[in-house]
């Protein structure tokens, strides 16, 4: 798999997949709430940057460090991490190598998590490990959670061609291929939600900037819930 590009965007999510043993969200006494009907936070600026995804299909390694900001700004603060800091770590967790363009072949969201909770995201002066889960990717319902309780979702998705079009809200009814999959998969972060029905919007962090989707869908892959802690 080459990763694809679209006007300066490029694609790198692999297929989703599952692993013995990895950490799972089913079971958790939080995930049997229902989330809140609506999460809005327009007062509060995630601040996502490109982190090299407009030239490199690293949205799994660029997802990451915008969780980073997106969990701290929710703090109140902010947290510096540069174009290098992504791109080391996307090359530490799918093997790419920028001598080599053809290993710019994107990643898998939990091995490119386990790497990242085995070896640390590593900025200019700190080392940060998730603790994350994954949750059902037909649960919508979690995914809220998720947002409402742990700040972020990182969500693989499986976007369609007629998703390229620039400006407004992603939406089913948008001119063009909507078979989902038919551009390739992306990893990007959900921000918030201003309600759960099918016309209600959801914000998603994705290419340095807050796009906007009807619905949580965006032709689903995988979820993943996850905090950050410091380490040597």
């Amino acid at each position: 798999m080459t990763a694809r590009r679209a006007g300066g965007r490029r694609l790198g999510c692999r297929p989703a997949e599952s692993r013995a043993g990895q950490p799972v969200l089913d079971g958790l006494r939080m995930m049997a709430r229902r989330a809140p009907g609506r999460l809005v936070r327009a007062a509060i600026d995630p601040a996502p940057l490109m982190l090299g995804n407009d030239r490199l299909g690293n949205c799994t390694a660029a997802g990451l460090g915008n969780h980073i900001r997106a969990t701290a700004a929710l703090a109140g603060y902010q947290v510096a991490v540069r174009e290098a800091d992504a791109i080391m770590f996307y090359a530490r967790s799918t093997g790419y190598r920028p001598d080599e363009p053809a290993t710019d072949r994107g990643g898998v969201e939990i091995d490119v998590l386990a790497c990242a909770a085995r070896d640390g995201y590593a900025l200019a002066d700190q080392v940060l490990y998730p603790v994350w889960g994954s949750a059902a990717p037909d649960d919508l319902n979690a995914v809220r959670l998720v947002m409402a309780g742990m700040g972020v979702a990182y969500l693989g998705v499986r976007l369609a061609l007629a998703d390229q079009a620039e400006g407004g809200v992603w939406d089913t009814t948008m001119p063009g291929d909507q078979n989902p999959g038919s551009w390739g998969g992306h990893c990007l972060l959900a921000w918030d939600y201003d309600g759960v029905e099918a016309e209600s919007v959801v914000s998603l962090l994705t290419w340095g900037g807050i796009s906007g989707r009807h619905g949580v869908g965006c032709g689903r892959g995988s979820w993943n819930a996850m905090g950050w802690r410091g380490g040597n």
